[in-house]
């Protein structure tokens, strides 16, 4: 791991509490993963546990290993199994056993597999509406190597939100992300969502990898150019020695600088913007569904998010 020590503001509460446990064993009964566990996110004791509600986790389909080798990443590369045929019901019911009513669904990439699974992606959102049409769906797709069919997969299942991350700036996409990803093939995909739906487009940018300010701003302005809704920034944590080292802890006032320049300026509907933020993040969820569910405008949206962020 990186030799620099880690600032006052990344320390962080373990994961514990009833509702953790409760998940932590549903996801096992039935086979499941989620990327909260895989990628070894900061966040994990927080929205499993829950402040209020029952609690939020991020299922990730398709196995626990990745096709892709991304430097940032914990995800296990390569030795990809077959598709399990039952994982769409059984993420369906355990979302209903847990008792989500908002679920975030994400995957490896397989793009071993003849329509990268976009179909088993489909599949699974199709199961979770098909059981409770009120349950809010945002769905953390891959690129598919770009190809629009895949995508359109995606955005016909009727998923509530398309999120598609585009990691970091231009100039650091190598060594950053694995040489099958892109910037401008990830920008395709978001506007491409824009284009073709009506579905609120997300996506998530790491600070800390070696990007320079200007850098960020132009890839803030050329995500709201491709029409994403919401953008979250977070700093990137080396999870273990293998993996790319930390170039800069940002102070958290940088971030609140970003959140401001990114509603304000760009026009972003939201913005979640912390060290420990990451893409499938509580505040994030609780300002879509605000707004989704409850109707409420923008602002009021906002200011309940950021309010139970802070609790």
């Amino acid at each position: 791991m990186s030799s620099r020590r880690k600032p006052e503001w990344l320390k962080m509460r373990p994961p514990s509490g009833e509702r953790f446990t409760d998940i932590k064993e549903t996801l096992r009964d039935n086979d499941l993963h989620t990327v909260c566990e895989e990628a070894s996110c900061p966040n994990m004791g927080e929205c499993w546990s829950g402040r209020d509600g029952p609690g939020t986790a991020t299922f990730m389909l398709m196995g626990d290993r990745c096709s892709r080798g991304c430097n940032f990443c914990d995800v296990k590369t390569g030795g990809m199994e077959s598709l399990d045929p039952d994982e769409p019901a059984n993420v369906a019911e355990s979302v209903a056993e847990i008792g989500l009513d908002y679920v975030v669904l994400t995957s490896v990439d397989r793009d071993d597999l003849d329509d990268q699974g976009a179909g088993h992606f489909a599949r699974t959102i199709r199961e979770i509406k098909e059981r409770d049409p009120s349950i809010l769906v945002e769905v953390l797709i891959p690129d598919f190597q770009g190809e629009k069919s895949l995508v359109q997969k995606i955005i016909d299942a009727g998923p509530d939100v398309i999120a598609h991350n585009i990691e970091t700036v231009a100039r650091r996409q190598v060594p950053v992300r694995d040489r099958r990803a892109g910037y401008e093939q990830s920008l395709s995909v978001l506007e491409y969502v824009t284009r073709e739906s009506d579905i609120y487009t997300k996506t998530s940018i790491m600070l800390g990898v070696g990007e320079y300010d200007h850098e960020v701003y132009q890839t803030l302005g050329d995500l709201r150019e491709a029409g994403v809704d919401v953008v979250t920034l977070g700093q990137y944590l080396q999870p273990s020695r293998s993996h790319l080292d930390v170039a800069d802890y940002v102070h958290p006032q940088k971030f609140e600088t970003w959140q401001r320049v990114a509603e304000s300026e760009f026009g972003f509907l939201y913005c979640a913007s912390g060290p420990m933020v990451r893409s499938s993040y509580k505040a994030g969820e609780l300002f879509v569904d605000a707004v989704l569910r409850e109707g409420k405008s923008v602002q009021e949206a906002r200011r309940n998010a950021r309010r139970a962020a802070s609790e």
